[in-house]
């Protein structure tokens, strides 16, 4: 199925479904996890929030419910070879501060959960290990309050960063290891 027809559940739902579930992260940062492990090398399963989240007392989501779409739409684009690739954050016309601090989240929920998936940074590449660490100092960033024309350009430059650091983290321990498997 094409990554275009796998599309991100809405923010507002897969917020409604982690409050149901109890969950304690933003959306963003539950997507951020949730890509985190997948590129550290993390099986796509149901029971996910358990293991992203490292608390195996976590429900499982609904097949089809907003969780569920978000592992396989998340799975599906980050395997795509088209780069087609979104982050779940708040629309444009929501504040900087919101979105900024949103996008943060998201760089700390994937790097927590990058960990917890076994990813070794020996098998990064050294532009693998430079994203790494720059997704660390963006994870440890605050929001700003407000901003004019030129910090909303320089955090959709951000935003395009993180999508393919993501990307690029996803290739060097998941796409690698598959092509070396396919070598042998």
């Amino acid at each position: 199925m094409p990554v275009s027809a796998i599309e991100l559940p809405a923010l507002s739902a897969v917020d409604a479904q982690s409050r149901q579930l109890a969950l304690a992260a933003t959306p963003s940062e539950l997507h951020g996890a949730l890509c985190g492990w997948l590129a550290g090398g993390g099986a796509s399963v149901r029971d996910w929030p358990g293991k992203v989240l490292a608390d195996n007392d976590l429900g499982t989501p609904d097949n089809g419910s907003p969780l569920d779409q978000l592992r396989l739409a998340s799975a599906a684009q980050l395997s795509d070879r088209s780069f087609e690739f979104s982050l779940l954050l708040p629309d444009a016309d929501a504040s900087l501060a919101e979105r900024s601090g949103a996008l943060f989240d998201w760089c700390r929920g994937f790097l927590s959960a990058f960990g917890l998936a076994g990813a070794s940074a020996n098998a990064l590449s050294v532009e693998g290990r430079e994203a790494l660490g720059d997704l660390a100092k963006l994870a440890a960033a605050q929001p700003q309050d407000d901003g004019d024309e030129e910090d909303e350009e320089a955090l959709a430059e951000i935003e395009e960063f993180v999508r393919v650091a993501a990307l690029l983290l996803h290739g060097d321990i998941v796409l690698a290891a598959q092509h070396r498997q396919r070598l042998n």
